[in-house]
């Protein structure tokens, strides 16, 4: 009981209060669903990019180990900017992978081994399917704290608010009829006095 006011006013002031907790919490639950969904689709994207990057890494080791010539071409590619978007998912901004700045040093054509330039390609696109991951990383973090922040709230609303709300309009009813009640009883005392007096 301690908190509220057992008057119409506040009667009024619970009943407005659960409405707004009922027309905000569907929105809240659409919300969540909507951001379980995106990070399922960011999750798969990521294993897809992480599955192509594994398989072009392994090509990569393969002609290393078949030719394992001297020759570093980690030295030879080198990433200068990843370019970046902005997104908005459900209220989250998030960074979204546009593409990646990548030079390429110069090594002689001649001395060097023809599986190096096919190699440089492969890395190239190990570094772009790196930079794409690493960006899938970070959206799937942002989306799950705004999942759980979500569903925090969908939970006190459903859990806490909502029936806090319903259980003080019931007392407040209660205490309201108890207080009619009371004052119908009173004034039939009161008339059946001045019956009575009148009788006399």
């Amino acid at each position: 009981m301690a908190g509220i006011k057992l008057t119409k006013n506040e009667l009024k002031s619970q009943k407005d209060a659960l409405k707004r907790f009922e027309r905000y919490l569907p929105t809240l639950v659409l919300k969540k669903q909507q951001l379980q969904m995106v990070i399922r689709q960011v999750e798969q994207k990521e294993r897809e990019r992480q599955q192509a990057r594994d398989e072009a890494y392994g090509i990569l080791s393969e002609w290393i180990a078949v030719f394992g010539e001297d020759v570093s071409i980690e030295n030879i590619v080198s990433v200068l900017s990843i370019d970046l978007d902005e997104g908005n998912i459900a209220g989250v901004d998030i960074p979204v992978f546009r593409s990646i700045d990548i030079e390429v040093a110069s090594y002689d054509l001649f001395i060097t081994p023809l599986w190096v330039d096919r190699a440089v390609e492969k890395i190239k696109e190990i570094a772009a399917l790196d930079a794409e991951i690493e960006v899938l990383r970070k959206q799937r973090k942002l989306l799950a704290v705004e999942l759980r922040t979500t569903t925090q709230r969908v939970n006190l609303f459903e859990k806490v608010k909502i029936p806090e709300a319903k259980e003080n309009i019931r007392k407040i009813r209660i205490h309201l009829g108890d207080q009619q009640t009371a004052a119908v009883v009173r004034g039939k005392m009161a008339k059946n006095k001045i019956v009575k007096g009148t009788a006399a």
